[in-house]
């Protein structure tokens, strides 16, 4: 089995790992709506894509 031979560096760890981060999401505005969503996805909000409605919205009652 392998076995450390010389302690890791903080800078050498930070550098093995610059790019293990996680990156901001990709959101626009919904072009019908003006809600934030992913892009190239159906607005849950209105329930169009390109200009064309695909899913049928129900309305909630709050109480």
């Amino acid at each position: 089995m392998a076995v450390q031979q010389r302690r890791v560096s903080k800078s050498r760890k930070g550098m093995r790992k610059s790019h293990l981060h996680l990156e901001k999401a990709t959101v626009i505005a919904c072009p019908k709506c003006g809600q934030m969503i992913k892009p190239h996805h159906v607005c849950k909000y209105c329930g169009y894509y390109d200009k064309k409605k695909v899913l049928e919205i129900k309305k909630i009652d709050k109480k």
